[in-house]
């Protein structure tokens, strides 16, 4: 068994309004070298088989068709075997 710890973000070329209220916010908590932040999501997934190699074309599979959407996001995972 493997734990996909998976992150979805945005594109670089997206514009992200949640990351730009965030950092204006921190500005005006005096946090004036936080220079960008960006949001995401954050997803685990148990994944019950035997090899690696099964598992990461499972996350890749599963971030494409559901859990990101390609045209806008970008997404990274890890495994840790169980």
């Amino acid at each position: 068994m493997y734990l996909a710890k998976i992150n979805v973000v945005l594109k670089k070329s997206i514009l992200d309004p949640q990351g730009q209220t965030i950092l204006h916010a921190l500005e005006n908590l005096n946090y004036n070298t936080v220079k960008e932040v960006r949001i995401g999501k954050y997803i685990e997934v148990k994944i019950d088989v035997e090899d690696q190699s099964t598992a990461e074309n499972i996350v890749n599979e599963i971030s494409k068709k559901l859990l990101s959407n390609p045209v806008m996001e970008n997404y990274y995972f890890s495994l840790e075997k169980l």
